[in-house]
């Protein structure tokens, strides 16, 4: 029963056809509905607002429509869930194989740069090792040369002791001041290329160990991704970490990264080929130090030999005089002693001719007489008075020779001494030591050892 007034329309279930759609039902409300309507006492106790008979049938198919609806959408659902499911699966699946693939091509980068790194390591190494052999070269021909300069210096000091007129600036002294001038401007070399060689030396070991730093990391980043590689779905050890889902700041890119190894290497390679250079410069170095000094020595020992040459033959011509003189002092001696005799014989005449003159200064009268007797006595004592002083003076004359021959002998002994004294410096003292000169394998640096 309709009551007028009142408006009432049902809600269409949610998935269902739209409101406009659907017929809009209009109940009407009684108005009297008084305790003295008829109406009123026929329904009491029943609700007001009831549904029509098709509106029933059209509920229930609603709701059919809305079962089925509900699940043909809920199929299809199942069906693009099963779909995306087995989607994402393929796709995980997919992209874990390409983050695996990703990862051995990383390992293989990884490996590229650790050989490299390796190899140049172990080449700088083994250059290092050369180089400090080459600088262990140079500390030995530094030490052959301070006995060298020894050599020279005590050759000087000895020459010093020479006597004059052997106390000369000669051939033998100028060479060995050019031995010992030489010496020391080796050293000065030797010197500054050690310091260079260990200089070199630290910088090897610096970039040496830059690279095994480097090689070091690709080592613990090699063995991290390798892990990672061998992760899987069935793995033990794996779990969430949501965090490491970002980039670092300070990450380097796949070009930068590449370029530090690279540039590692290539400055390790740069100081590498240095220091072969510098090994070769080193070598070059003692080779012709060693050849220097070995023929400065051969110039020093042949001007020893030239001057001891000279002084053989001076103290042969001193010694050939000397006998020359003796043999002359000995005649002097004799002719001193022949005119001293000569002098002693004219005494008796001389007095015979003097005692005739006295004895006939006593003649009486005019018995003294200039006769011819007289004159000649007088002209006999005057020649045996010439006589006397030219043999007299020619004694002083033979005595004074004497003298002379005397200071010769004496120089020519003094200057034989002196002679033998400078071929004993010479020969004994400065050519014997010089025998001990290194060879030239220990002036290029090298020991019997290492010939070998």
């Amino acid at each position: 029963m309709a009551h007028p007034g009142v408006l009432l329309t049902k809600q269409p279930p949610p998935d269902t056809v739209p409101v406009s759609d659907l017929p809009m039902k209009v109940y009407e409300v009684p108005l009297n509905t008084g305790p003295d309507s008829s109406s009123g006492l026929a329904t009491a106790g029943f609700r007001t607002a009831k549904y029509l008979p098709h509106e029933w049938h059209q509920s229930n198919s609603e709701l059919y429509h809305e079962a089925f609806m509900g699940c043909e959408k809920a199929e299809q659902d199942q069906d693009r869930s099963k779909e995306l499911a087995e989607h994402t699966a393929a796709a995980t699946q997919r992209n874990q194989q390409d983050s695996t693939t990703a990862l051995g091509h990383r390992l293989k980068d990884i490996h590229f740069w650790k050989s490299e790194l390796q190899r140049e390591t172990e080449d700088l190494d083994a250059e290092t090792r050369l180089l400090a052999a080459q600088k262990l070269r140079l500390e030995r021909s530094l030490d052959a040369t301070e006995f060298t300069y020894a050599i020279a210096m005590d050759n000087l000091q000895c020459r010093e002791r020479r006597q004059p007129p052997d106390l000369v600036s000669d051939e033998v002294e100028n060479e060995l001041l050019k031995e010992a001038e030489l010496i020391r401007s080796i050293q000065e070399l030797l010197k500054r290329t050690m310091m260079q060689a260990a200089t070199q030396m630290r910088i090897n070991r610096d970039h040496k160990e830059i690279c095994e730093k480097d090689w070091s990391d690709k080592v613990e980043t090699y063995n991290i991704d390798d892990k990672c590689g061998r992760y899987n779905n069935q793995s033990t050890n794996i779990q969430f970490h949501p965090s490491s889902i970002k980039f670092e700041e300070s990450a380097s890119t796949p070009e930068t990264w590449a370029k530090f190894s690279h540039d590692n290497i290539y400055r390790a390679e740069r100081e590498r080929v240095a220091s072969s250079n510098l090994r070769d410069l080193i070598d070059s170095i003692l080779h012709d130090v060693s050849e220097d000094l070995r023929r400065q020595c051969a110039a020093v020992n042949e001007a020893f030999v030239k001057h001891c040459e000279e002084l053989d033959d001076a103290k042969h011509k001193l010694e050939y005089h000397l006998g020359k003189v003796l043999q002359e002092i000995g005649n002097q001696e004799a002719n001193i002693a022949a005119l001293k005799q000569a002098i002693k014989d004219k005494e008796a005449p001389m007095k015979v001719v003097q005692t005739r003159l006295y004895d006939r200064s006593f003649r009486p009268n005019v018995e003294l007489c200039r006769d011819e007797a007289q004159f000649r006595l007088i002209n006999e004592a005057e020649e045996l008075t010439e006589s006397i002083e030219s043999l007299k003076k020619k004694l002083v004359e033979s005595e004074k020779r004497l003298r002379n021959l005397e200071d010769t002998r004496m120089n020519l002994e003094k200057e034989i001494a002196v002679k033998t004294n400078t071929l004993f410096i010479a020969r004994q003292k400065c050519m014997i030591h010089r025998t001990h000169y290194p060879p030239a394998f220990k002036l290029a640096g090298y020991t019997q050892q290492s010939l070998f």
